[in-house]
């Protein structure tokens, strides 16, 4: 269903880019400042954080048995220990389901057979480039491969069946994750 706010209004036109200017690097992050100039004349000034240029994964992964896997490991934007599925950045030249089965065989020991992409999404997008492609995998395999997590990870299996216990879980609170776990719920519900 679409809605119109407004029957005079037209289709919107992204903004020009009057100047780009890098503003901050550090080991992780790029501060761009992007002067626009909209097309009813207005010019602002935003700032944004510039991901790196290939992407990231967050995967689902499902046991025959219908567990979900999941990691908990240490957060260091919350300072504690979080609940979350397993997830990584693309390296060059990687494709979603590569770079989803290393992160698998990185973090919780299995590859996959099966990869489902279910939905790029973004983070804060105001002002920040990052996206993360959302992957349910199937058909596991036992197979390691060597990551560079500081410390082992905890994994946890969790039935899918139980969505509002792990919603209650006061270490699963990444937003990513949350919408992750929704639409894998959603696929597999409409499976049966």
């Amino acid at each position: 269903m679409n809605f119109i706010m407004n029957k005079k209004s037209k289709k919107l036109s992204k903004p020009s880019i009057v100047r780009r200017q890098n503003i901050a690097k550090t080991r992780l992050f790029n501060i761009e400042e992007i002067d626009l100039e909209f097309d009813n004349g207005e010019k602002r000034t935003y700032e944004r954080l510039v991901a790196g240029p290939n992407g990231a994964v967050m995967i689902v992964p499902i046991l025959e048995n219908n567990n979900l896997l999941l990691i908990r490991e240490y957060s260091a934007g919350t300072d504690n220990y979080q609940l979350a599925f397993p997830k990584g950045l693309m390296e060059i030249g990687e494709s979603v389901e590569e770079a989803a089965n290393r992160e698998l065989k990185e973090e919780i020991g299995y590859g996959a057979k099966r990869f489902l992409a279910m939905k790029q999404m973004t983070l804060a997008p105001g002002y920040l480039t990052h996206k993360m492609n959302l992957v349910l995998a199937e058909d596991l395999f036992p197979e390691s491969l060597v990551g560079d997590e500081p410390e082992p990870l905890e994994i946890v299996q969790w039935p899918i069946d139980d969505i509002d216990g792990i919603l209650k879980q006061d270490d699963f609170t990444e937003a990513r994750s949350i919408a992750a776990l929704l639409l894998a719920k959603k696929i597999i519900e409409n499976r049966n």
